[in-house]
């Protein structure tokens, strides 16, 4: 009989989560470096430089691929021969884990999983609780699969039921442009299929935690239908043209993932579920024997690829700034930023819309006119960093607050990740301000153009406080301009084109 220990256990878990936070796995890094030599599109090109650079980065200073650590899942597979030597039940144990993890000093992790959820929603400050999923199984050792789904990609997970006699690919084609780009492609498509409504949701996070081997399947052929359903959606997701970070280009997905369970005759549940381009994800065996080992991935798994802002780059200043200036830009452009700019998420964009429809004053230091709005919820700083990793959040969730900040405060740019919805653009154009996209996924490079940070608003708030950022060159894409014409429209569609004419 094995008897695992409770401080092997919690260690276990702690060292996994400071393990992915920054070390990106090697199919990952092998399966993305080969789409970036196979890219064409010289944005989505660009984007994965940057996340492949940023990867390097974290690997070398153990620092959070993405602001965004994640909620926590865990899958075990406990023997029924195993004996525990503990005082806590096995989420205590877990969640001390993740505490410790999430709070380590070395590389503090942002904290995102807040309590009472249709209330307060009050961050509870060490990432905890875990979602824990538990089969028991023949045997004496425990087998942990873990990941970290940040809630960009999360989101982004959709269900249905199908008639039996319905397609599969159909249904996939239709939902992936829904999406949009907030769940920061490419990256992998878990989907499950059958048992019911919760196994169908289950097995399609299940399969994103499985490596990725589509070029060996491709090289070997399919030996079922499953294997050809993965080769088929591959194929055609990626000629959607949606591309890196949903600019356009060869590259939607390194890979599709499916699980299957028998299901009721009458139905075909069906779930997706997307993992971005901060994939973390690790399994490990305990048995009796200590905490997991887990063995530091090689530098040499990486590709030499060193990311530089492009020699077409526009330079701009950001305390000099008016709406004459940004008119000029378009969709696409690279600019690189100078000065200070506001940040803000959706608490804080709340508390806003509250003051102003109160009649009330913003905060002391508030002051958006001709200023800039970057979308981050940063992780904390350590040693000397002036902040943690700060890459952007999903824009599109604060589209129901564009209107008001670019009416009322004398806003006139946006920072963030992915596309904006029609009220957005709609207002953007109104009023002659533009939306700038940065790449998601390279939140530990971005962080290096932060020159200076305080906090100017709504402590209480934590990551989602407002900050002045004082930047140097901060890398962005022009992505909605001052006519309403965005990237994210026009840049998939040439691409759908281009690759049926390629085919």
């Amino acid at each position: 009989m094995t008897t695992i220990q409770q401080a092997d256990f919690i260690q276990s878990i702690a060292d996994a989560l400071q393990f992915i936070s920054y070390y990106h796995p090697k199919d990952y890094i092998q399966s993305l470096a080969a789409a970036y030599e196979r890219e064409q599109s010289p944005a989505a090109k660009d984007a994965m430089a940057q996340i492949l650079y940023n990867s390097r980065l974290c690997a070398q200073g153990h620092r959070p691929i993405c602001q965004d650590t994640g909620s926590v899942v865990v899958f075990l597979r406990i023997g029924m021969g195993v004996r525990w030597d503990a005082e806590l039940d096995l989420a205590g144990m877990i969640n001390e884990g993740v505490r410790r993890a999430y709070t380590d000093p070395d590389n503090i992790l942002r904290a995102s999983m807040v309590s009472d959820p249709l209330g307060s929603r009050r961050n509870t400050g060490d990432n905890t609780p875990a979602v824990v999923h538990v089969e028991l199984v023949a045997g004496d050792k425990v087998e942990v699969r873990l990941a970290a789904k940040g809630g960009g990609s999360e989101n982004k997970a959709r269900f249905t039921v199908l008639n039996p006699s319905a397609s599969l690919v159909d249904w996939v084609l239709e939902t992936v442009p829904s999406l949009g780009a907030g769940w920061c492609p490419p990256g992998m498509l878990g989907i499950g299929v059958g048992g019911n409504a919760e196994k169908a949701m289950l097995l399609a996070k299940e399969a994103l935690l499985g490596p990725i081997d589509i070029q060996q399947l491709q090289a070997r052929g399919p030996v079922n239908r499953l294997e050809e359903l993965r080769l088929e959606l591959y194929a055609k997701v990626n000629a959607l043209g949606i591309g890196a970070q949903g600019l356009g280009g060869l590259t939607t997905v390194l890979d599709v993932k499916i699980r299957d369970f028998p299901t009721h005759a009458a139905s075909l549940p069906v779930a997706l579920i997307p993992n971005c381009a901060a994939t973390r994800h690790i399994e490990f065996e305990l048995d009796g024997a200590g905490p997991a080992q887990l063995s530091p991935p090689s530098l040499d798994d990486w590709p030499d690829i060193r990311w530089a802002p492009s020699p077409e780059a526009i330079r701009v200043d950001l305390d000099h700034l008016g709406p004459d200036d940004i008119a000029a830009w378009r969709p696409g452009d690279r600019l690189l930023l100078s000065g200070k700019l506001l940040t803000g998420r959706d608490a804080a964009h709340k508390r806003i819309q509250d003051l102003l429809a109160h009649g009330e004053p913003l905060p002391e230091g508030v002051d958006f006119s001709n200023r800039f709005i970057y979308y981050v919820g940063p992780v904390d700083p350590v040693g000397d960093e002036v902040v943690g990793p700060a890459g952007p959040t999903t824009a599109t969730r604060m589209d129901r607050f564009t209107e008001m900040m670019l009416g009322q405060t004398g806003l006139i740019g946006m920072i963030g990740k992915a596309e904006r919805g029609p009220a957005a653009i709609a207002a953007i154009k109104q009023h002659g301000a533009v939306y700038l996209m940065a790449v998601g996924g390279a939140a530990f490079l971005v962080s290096q153009a932060i020159r200076g940070s305080r906090l100017i608003a709504f402590e209480d708030l934590g990551m989602e406080a407002i900050r002045e950022f004082e930047v140097v060159d901060m890398p962005v894409t022009v992505a909605v301009d001052s006519r309403g014409e965005s990237i994210h429209q026009s840049g998939p569609a040439q691409w759908r084109i281009r690759v049926e004419d390629m085919g």
